[in-house]
Order: structure tokens, then C-alpha cells, then sequence
């Protein structure tokens, strides 16, 4: 495993992204703050957490109930929880952030974390969609050279990728020392230029655009076409099963802000919404999390 000098880490956000993050990290033995706007928040992330890790005992220790329990008490207990955010990243090496996709919202939060992190603190937001550079917009010459994109994918202990994102201030150094940290979790970096979707994401939402495309013209069904995309392309999940899982709420945020004023991408044609996905989302059809999307669930 690869060595990082990164081991006091605070994850701002809770929710399954946040405490997926915050999961990993102190399973290799970091020491982890977890930070929400209130303790309820956080007890949610907790629970995330220990259910997630019960998960992996049991396939660990199968037989032993009492490593199984010794197992998921040693990683939580190198997690603490605030609501304080600037007291929990006063002695952080790394600062996460991975609160809801507002452009605004997460450049005011980084704003006052500026004011209590150490300068040698790097700072990271794990933003699915928005330009890591915009996001740093607030924060002086020194914090821009030490901020990055660090996006990890959902769900957090099992997938294996994380985009980490080069803005045109960061330094080389911030570069491999976050590198090097996404190596010592276990998980493997993808290093990109600050472009929206990055890399995932750009080849992605095209992709699944279009498949809601050839359902809008009567080519194929839902169905057909993951069966096809399946079994034709060799990918894991249908495009359809893979919009419901993302959530098409999420799918619909990302493609309107791209058309509309993705650097590059701004009327693109490829990034026109749909009709079909306007609709689901009106209807309260988000995919998996509403229970209803393109399936029922």
C-alpha cells in the first residue's frame, strides 16, 4: 500500500457520499472528523457508517461475531463528529467537502474554512459536476494553490475510482501528495484537467442522454436497450438502470447547467434536455431513491 505524510483528514457533509469518504479514510487507519449542520445529520452519517461496516465484517470474519464487533468498533472509534466546521478543520492535513452541488453555498463554506485550516492544509471538494476552479474563486492566491477535486463515486467503499482534479493554480506538489493519499486508501487516482464532468462524467451523461433519446423516438424500450447495452458493450448496468441508480434529479441538474453555461459546452446539442426526463422529474420519478424513475422499484 502506498504511503501518504496526509492522516488527519475532516469530511464535511454526512450524507452517503460524505460518510462513504470519512469510512474509507479511517479504515486505513486515519483520523477522521465528520462535520454537519446538526447532530441529527450526523447520527445518519454515523449509522451510514457502522451499516456499511458491518457489511464488510461479516464477509471478513463470517464465524466471529466478536472480531466482527472489534472490527467495526476500531475503525469507528477513529471517527469524531461537529458541528463546528472551522474548530474541525483547525488541524486538518486534508479538508473534504461534500455538501449539496450549489456553486455558491460550497464557495462560502470554503471561505471560512480558509480562515481556521493550516495553510499547509489542502483543501478538496468532491463535486460530481461543478468547476473546481469557480468553487476557489473566493479563497487567495495561497489556498488556490493548494485546492483541488478530489470526486470520489458512489457507493464510496466499493468503487475503486477518484478523479483527482488539476486546476490551473494548484501546485504540482498538491497534486501528488493527494496522489499519493487516494493510493494509501486503497482506491486508484484518475488525474484531470478542471473541465466539466471531467472524465467520467463528460462521457457519461452523453451517453446516457442519447439512450433517453432512442426511448423518445420509439427505437427501442428501457428495457431493450440496457439488455442490448449489456450484453452488446459488456457494461454492468443499462443505461436506464444506471440513470435510476444516479437519480433523475441529478442527471437533469447536470445537463441544464452544462447547456447553459458549461465552459465549452454551452449549447451544445449533446446537452439539450429532454423532454422524457423533464417530465419523470416533474412527476416526482428521481430513479431508485424515489422508488419510481424509468423502472419501478
Amino acid at each position: 500500500m502506498a504511503q501518504s505524510p496526509i492522516s488527519r483528514i475532516t469530511v464535511i457533509g454526512g450524507g452517503q457520499m460524505g460518510s462513504g469518504i470519512a469510512q474509507v479514510a479511517a479504515t486505513h487507519k486515519h483520523e477522521v472528523t465528520l462535520v454537519d449542520v446538526n447532530q441529527e445529520a450526523l447520527d445518519r452519517g454515523k449509522s451510514y457508517m457502522a451499516k456499511s461496516l458491518k457489511r464488510v465484517a461479516k464477509k471478513k470474519f463470517a464465524e466471529d461475531e466478536t472480531a466482527q464487533s472489534r472490527f467495526v468498533d476500531e475503525i469507528m472509534g477513529r471517527v469524531s463528529l461537529s458541528t463546528k466546521p472551522q474548530e474541525a478543520v483547525s488541524r486538518a492535513d486534508l479538508v473534504i467537502e461534500a455538501i449539496v452541488e450549489n456553486i455558491k453555498v460550497k464557495q462560502d463554506l470554503f471561505a471560512q474554512l480558509s480562515k481556521a485550516a493550516p495553510q499547509e492544509a489542502i483543501l478538496a471538494s468532491n463535486t460530481s459536476s461543478l468547476p473546481i476552479g469557480k468553487i476557489a474563486e473566493l479563497l487567495d492566491e495561497q489556498r488556490k494553490q493548494r485546492f483541488i477535486g478530489l470526486h470520489f463515486f458512489n457507493p464510496v467503499p466499493q468503487m475503486k475510482l477518484v478523479e483527482v482534479v488539476r486546476t490551473k493554480e494548484v501546485e504540482q506538489s498538491v497534486v501528488d501528495s493527494a496522489v499519493a493519499w487516494v493510493k494509501a486508501i486503497g482506491k486508484a487516482p484518475a488525474v484531470c484537467k478542471d473541465t466539466p464532468g471531467f472524465i467520467v462524467n463528460r462521457l457519461l451523461l452523453p451517453y446516457m442522454m442519447e439512450s433517453i433519446r432512442l426511448l423518445e423516438r420509439d427505437v427501442a424500450s428501457a428495457q431493450d436497450i440496457d439488455t442490448a447495452m449489456k450484453l452488446g458493450a459488456g457494461y454492468p448496468m443499462g443505461p436506464f438502470e444506471l440513470c435510476d441508480y444516479i437519480g433523475l434529479d441529478t442527471i437533469k441538474f447536470i445537463v441544464d447547467g452544462w447547456h447553459k453555461d458549461g465552459e465549452g459546452l454551452k449549447g451544445n446539442p449533446l446537452f439539450t434536455s429532454s423532454t422524457k426526463l423533464d417530465e419523470l422529474v416533474k412527476q416526482g420519478r428521481l430513479g431508485v431513491k424515489s422508488g419510481k424513475g424509468f423502472y419501478d422499484y
